[in-house]
């Protein structure tokens, strides 16, 4: 079994609080961390809050030792979710020890690690879809005709309360009313929103 053990039997354990950060998406690695114990929340971070979340690893196990396989950026956060413990090994000690694995298995675990990476890309890239899609939905919904026949919507909530009703963090309503003005579907930035595309948005809502 390939395990902490097998790499470096004198990596110490430590002891990690709740709410503390693991993992940073888009950083290399640079340690590859052994879940002794406790429950780690795997998502995308936003000012410090799991904004999204898409799953949870309990230990004992390897955290996103796919990203350490394959020499590549992680593609999510990693936050404690429990007190946390765990041991460390350097990327220097893991990839050494990926090397005396005998050829079929590195081939083995390189695919498998592979496979992994795919199924989390794409469950990342569909929770922004999915928050797009919900938002763009709420747009057309709530939207008039003006005097001119464009239509737009008026704000009468704060975003937070429009977040709430979507099921999003706020900076990710901010953040996809930000991507939306950019790709020129919507327009304005008070609290009137001109919907310059409503075609674009009912295929990006999927109605």
């Amino acid at each position: 079994m390939f395990t902490v053990n097998t790499i470096d039997p004198s990596a110490q354990t430590q002891n990690i609080t709740r709410g503390q950060l693991l993992l940073q998406h888009g950083a290399k690695p640079v340690w590859v961390s052994y879940i002794e114990s406790g429950r780690v929340a795997l998502g995308v971070l936003a000012d410090g809050m799991m904004e999204h979340q898409i799953g949870v690893l309990e230990g004992p196990c390897w955290l996103d030792a796919s990203s350490a396989v394959l020499n590549m950026p992680h593609l999510v956060d990693a936050l404690a979710d429990t007190p946390v413990e765990l041991r460390q090994v350097s990327m220097d000690d893991f990839s050494k020890g990926i090397a005396d694995l005998p050829a079929a298995a590195q081939a083995v675990l390189t695919d498998v690690a592979m496979a992994h990476r795919r199924q989390t890309e794409f469950a990342v890239s569909r929770l922004a879809k999915d928050a797009e899609a919900r938002c763009a939905e709420w747009l057309l919904s709530h939207a008039q005709s003006g005097a001119h026949g464009q239509m737009a919507v008026e704000l009468h909530q704060r975003k937070r309360s429009i977040a709430v009703q979507l099921g999003i963090a706020p900076e990710t309503f901010s953040r996809v009313l930000r991507h939306l003005r950019e790709q020129s579907l919507i327009s304005g930035s008070g609290r009137v929103l001109n919907l310059v595309n409503p075609n674009a948005l009912r295929s990006l809502a999927g109605v």
